[in-house]
């Protein structure tokens, strides 16, 4: 049975699908997840890159392609009241609680179900209350927790969420679920290409085009 660590973070409407189509995507294969809750603008700040809600354009077309795909896949989907918005308070609540699935689908779908603000107090309390954390949210220790988990996922390769690993790999994005079942299904194609792929990214340095 493989192990998968599902690197996520709430405020994604990316992971929220991926979190939702896995058990289908992955359909009759056998494998155990870990939920691994990271702080995405982390990530960002890191690779000095800025998140698809934060650029002109590419943030209307994230909104409409990610409504448009929980249409055809038939997953409920609405987005919140505000987003981007600050992921902290659900990050905290699900590492306190043991971020198992059942608490990820609470927290996702507090976030990507009805509409509603996801930073709203009031909510928030009762989505405490709902999970009954077995640790503080707002502990030092949970804090920690979560500086952690990002200082993990950097160290991992991460640059986004949702990311898959497995072995030595990472599946990166919603659209990679279909890579990651041949992957499990043991699929040749990943012992050359996969290979090739990282010489030819190793042969060709990153370079800035400067107009």
């Amino acid at each position: 049975m493989k192990r998968i660590t599902f690197w996520l973070d709430f405020i994604s409407p990316y992971a929220y699908l991926a979190f939702e189509h896995l058990p289908q995507a992955l359909e009759g294969l056998s494998y155990e997840v870990e939920y691994r809750p990271v702080l995405f603008a982390g990530l960002l700040k890191h690779h000095g890159q800025l998140g698809p809600a934060e650029i002109a354009g590419k943030r209307e077309w994230t909104y409409r392609q990610v409504l448009w795909q929980a249409h055809v896949l038939g997953i409920p989907m609405q987005m919140p009241a505000v987003h981007p918005f600050n992921p902290l308070a659900l990050l905290r609540l699900a590492l306190a609680h043991g971020p198992n699935r059942h608490a990820c689908e609470t927290l996702f779908r507090h976030v990507w179900r009805g509409g509603a603000d996801a930073s709203d107090p009031a909510r928030l309390e009762a989505l405490r209350q709902q999970l009954a954390p077995v640790r503080d949210p707002a502990s030092d220790e949970v804090k920690h927790a979560l500086r952690q988990s990002t200082d993990d996922a950097i160290a991992a390769g991460l640059f986004g969420v949702p990311t898959f690993a497995v072995d030595d790999k990472l599946f990166w994005g919603f659209d990679a679920l279909p890579m990651l079942r041949g992957y499990l299904q043991g699929d040749p194609w990943f012992e050359q290409p996969w290979r090739e792929a990282a010489r030819a990214a190793a042969a060709s340095p990153i370079k800035r085009v400067r107009g």
